[in-house]
């Protein structure tokens, strides 16, 4: 049955300027300006009414920028932490997390967050003419769109490093609207975009937008939108591992529109966003203070890369420096950069595991460990307000009792195709 359903009329800011104007229905960037900025979208309705468990992520429809409800989401889910709160010593401590823990209501079918994301991007998207959507990712991303686009019956090109399609797996196959092609092993996720970027030059492939999209953030978002509504306050500290820093921007807006709202604080959550080791590139731009991202040798940068867990921690060209950007986030709600080794990492995934009682992807185990640190060095105190974003789990629990598959590539291209290549393939794929 068809739920009803009625969109939040919404206009676009840009960041920068200020300036609204309409969407044009896959509007990424402000018209006529010449600095980069972001896009934030601006909703009518001040205050937010959730819906009950059954419309998933479109439970916070009052704040997507969503033309229709995709089928099959699951919303983020907020509760009070006892076990790792009381191994750590804290009163106040709040696990938000995203994943496959049915006990919890939480079923996203991908075990990850990036499926908040999916749905809201499908749900903005208008493809009635066959528009391909192209999605550059790491693996979490490229896993989430895969199975809602497949589900969805949205044409999808995905374009991943080889080295990480085992990120790939499902519990049904994908349908044949969804294309994987990939960058050959030793490529990384710059890589991946980079072929992205030339598939969008050509007719009927669009690209999804990354952080310029709204939907995407706002999506994101609706992890804090599930812990405030839950707790009935803005936190005083949001931790979470980045590799963009997408999620934590999508957090600071959606904190600035609770604090619009009037019943949650005036508060912003401080953002403690976290770098796996070696690989420290958002930390080290904002421990000089920089704006701008410091330069980064693109082989250094394979080689850290390789070292990490937290593969989908590895974006080299993250929006940071663009104005709405995370620089800016953390500017005005304060917070720091913050990192985690592999080892303290894995440590902290069996602590969540046996004081909570559910995996954790490596990502999430970077956000914990630096909670971990953060209680031991005392930067947070027992009793302060904390979200704790889990931002994939639940893998090890879905994959026991299903029958995993996995999407195979359709083409394999250099570390860095030529043009021609890109055209060659792709004008094959997509045939009607």
């Amino acid at each position: 049955m068809t739920k009803e359903f009625k969109a939040t009329p919404y206009k676009l800011e840009s960041v920068k300027s200020g300036k609204q104007f309409e969407d044009e229905g896959w509007t990424l960037d402000a018209p006529n300006e010449h600095e980069c900025s972001l896009v934030r979208a601006i909703y009518n309705k001040k205050q937010i009414e959730v819906k009950d468990n059954s419309y998933g992520v479109f439970r916070f429809a009052d704040w997507l920028p969503v033309h229709k409800m995709l089928e099959g989401s699951s919303a983020p889910v907020t509760y009070k932490s006892e076990g790792l709160a009381k191994h750590l010593g804290l009163s106040d401590l709040y696990i938000t997390f995203s994943g496959y823990w049915p006990e919890k209501g939480a079923n996203f079918r991908t075990c990850s967050f990036k499926e908040t994301e999916a749905y809201s991007v499908g749900g903005r998207l208008n493809n009635e003419d066959g528009t391909v959507l192209v999605v550059a990712s790491a693996g979490n991303t490229a896993r989430a769109f895969a199975r809602v686009c497949s589900d969805n019956n949205i044409p999808l090109l995905l374009c991943v490093p080889e080295d990480n399609i085992d990120a790939l797996w499902f519990d049904e196959p994908i349908k044949d609207n969804v294309k994987l092609v990939v960058t050959k092993s030793g490529s990384d996720y710059f890589d991946a975009i980079h072929l992205s970027n030339l598939a969008c030059e050509l007719d009927g492939f669009i690209a999804e937008g990354g952080a310029k999209n709204v939907a995407r953030r706002d999506g994101m978002g609706t992890t804090t939108l599930s812990a405030v509504t839950t707790i009935g306050r803005i936190p005083q500290y949001y931790f979470q591992a980045v590799g963009s820093g997408t999620g934590a921007i999508a957090a600071w807006e959606a904190n600035k529109r609770l604090i619009e709202d009037g019943r949650f604080g005036k508060r912003f959550m401080k953002l403690m966003v976290s770098q796996n080791v070696p690989f420290l590139p958002i930390h080290d731009a904002w421990k000089a203070d920089s704006r701008k991202m410091l330069p980064l040798d693109d082989d250094i940068a394979r080689r850290q890369v390789e070292e990490i867990d937290a593969k989908v921690l590895s974006n080299r060209k993250p929006p940071y420096a663009i104005f709405g950007g995370l620089y800016d986030a953390m500017k005005e709600a304060g917070g720091d950069v913050l990192t985690a080794t592999n080892e303290a990492a894995l440590e902290a995934a069996r602590i969540f595991e046996e004081t909570e009682g559910n995996d954790i992807h490596p990502a999430a185990a970077v956000a914990t460990a630096t909670l971990i640190q953060a209680v031991k060095d005392g930067v947070v105190d027992k009793d302060d307000c904390i979200m704790l974003n889990i931002t994939g789990g639940g893998e090890k629990r879905f994959k026991s009792d299903k029958e995993i598959v996995y999407l195979k590539p359709v083409h394999v291209f250099d570390i860095t195709p030529s043009k021609e290549d890109v055209v060659k393939v792709l004008s094959q794929l997509f045939k009607k």
